[in-house]
């Protein structure tokens, strides 16, 4: 047997074994029956996908951090947060979906037959940067978690080691069985909603700050309500949400554009379920996140937080080691999710842009530019790690990226979303437009603030 042979068989053999289990987990998750309340909770998920994954990717270790950061150095004001962008998030969402659906194109790709290619490449460009910024928090955040639990662990291994975890995954796992992990991984989540049950909070307090807005309109205050968009109505959830429908059309045969062209009501209704569904999880969690560092950092007098990490360290004398190892462990769940999301949504992005042949359920060698953007990704957020970039700089820098670059691309997805031309009868309802333009008025609004506030 030739070496590259050997080398190859070595290559595939973890995605080998992952398949096989994957394929066990779905005979298991087969047999539940659908009269138990488990069997119904099962199936429910069961059936959830790109929404689900976008929903749960949403709560990255970044976005732990600017929620920790936003309980601690301001309580229980930014509570409001949560109920006030969950419909706004949920109904860009499902225009993205919605678009994909009808079109059987990604974002990307419909903005290239719809606008000008500048504002196409500017968005994307600016995309690459602020999802590069993002990995590489992401990335540090994870190693710090895991050093946390593990403290003999080097640093630098564990950075290198995550990274070439999270790419090897997503490059040699075929599709089916990747979105499969992505989507049970988001169960990590419900770590911040334990911990937010196990400590004693105010809910008469966290009800009332939950429901009524708070807005000083100070320089910090505006920055944070700025990140707080930025990693909630993120422009890489756009991107990913559109092409992570195409995908899951390409998995049950629809391999060609003609074919994916159109939808019907029973594929609509079970996006909306989806999307809600993932953008509820989403949301519930942000929310829990505020108000655990708000009811134990903030009050304690601790209000500055670096990292996700740091927020996972500061728990454990204020609230018990059972809340501080759940919300390590929360960082470490959703960093895995993340990661590959981010560098896919970059890689979908530039490759529909560009022509390139693109998706995850290709294989490597049919789609070396789609996954070479993938490793370009993942290596420079590994080398951001070791280049003296403060993580809190990065997240802002990140949060502003996102927030000028949202705006342009919430322009195009309202527009489109609502355009007969385009969608048919599956055009935005009025109530969908105005929302939709009130969202793409709030971000552009958020961004202009907080370039003005750095200033």
């Amino acid at each position: 047997m030739e070496k590259t042979d050997i080398l190859q068989k070595i290559v595939e053999a973890p995605a080998t074994a992952l398949d096989n289990v994957a394929s066990e987990v779905e005979i298991i998750e087969n047999k539940v029956t659908d009269k138990s309340l488990v069997g119904r909770g099962v199936n429910y998920i069961k059936h959830l996908g790109p929404g689900l994954v976008s929903g749960a990717a949403d709560d990255d270790p970044s976005g732990i951090a600017t929620y920790s950061q936003a309980g601690a150095q301001f309580g229980t004001s930014m509570l409001w947060l949560a109920a006030w962008t969950f419909p706004l998030m949920a109904t860009i969402q499902e225009m993205c979906a919605r678009i994909a659906l009808v079109t059987g194109r990604g974002l990307a790709a419909n903005m290239k037959h719809s606008y000008s290619r500048r504002v196409l490449y500017f968005a994307t460009a600016l995309l690459f940067i602020a999802n590069t910024l993002n990995i590489g928090a992401n990335l540090g955040a994870m190693a710090k978690a895991i050093q946390l639990i593990f403290p003999f662990f080097n640093f630098v291994f564990l950075i290198i080691l995550i990274g070439l975890t999270c790419l090897l995954l997503q490059v040699f796992i075929t599709y089916k069985s990747y979105a499969k992990y992505l989507k049970w991984l988001a169960i990590t989540l419900l770590a911040y909603v334990a911990t937010g049950l196990i400590i004693h909070m105010d809910w008469a307090r966290i009800i009332y700050d939950g429901l009524v807005p708070h807005i000083t309109f100070s320089k910090e205050n505006i920055l944070l309500i700025t990140g707080v968009l930025g990693t909630t109505i993120s422009p890489y959830l756009f991107f990913w949400q559109t092409s992570q429908e195409v995908e899951e059309e390409i998995s049950i045969g629809k391999t060609t554009a003609h074919s994916r062209r159109g939808a019907n009501d029973d594929e609509i209704k079970n996006m909306r379920v989806d999307i809600w569904s993932g953008m509820f999880l989403s949301n519930l969690v942000m929310f829990f996140i505020i108000a655990v560092c708000a009811t134990t950092l903030y009050a304690n007098g601790i209000t500055n937080i670096n990292t996700a990490a740091d927020a996972a360290e500061a728990l454990r004398p204020l609230a018990g080691n059972a809340a501080y190892l759940l919300f390590a462990l929360g960082i470490i769940g959703t960093g895995m999710l993340a990661v590959p999301v981010l560098a896919g949504s970059t890689a979908y992005a530039i490759s529909e842009s560009l022509g390139y042949k693109e998706g995850l359920y290709r294989k490597l060698a049919k789609a070396k530019a789609f996954y070479g953007i993938i490793i370009i990704s993942v290596v420079l957020g590994i080398i951001i790690n070791f280049i003296g970039i403060d993580p809190i700089k990065a997240l802002i820098y990140s949060a502003i990226a996102n927030g000028i670059v949202a705006p342009v691309i919430l322009v195009c997805i309202v527009h489109m979303s609502g355009s007969h031309k385009i969608m048919g009868k599956y055009k935005n309802s009025k109530l969908k437009n105005v929302v939709g333009w009130t969202i793409t008025a709030v971000m552009t609004l958020a961004a202009i603030g907080a370039i003005i506030s750095m200033f």
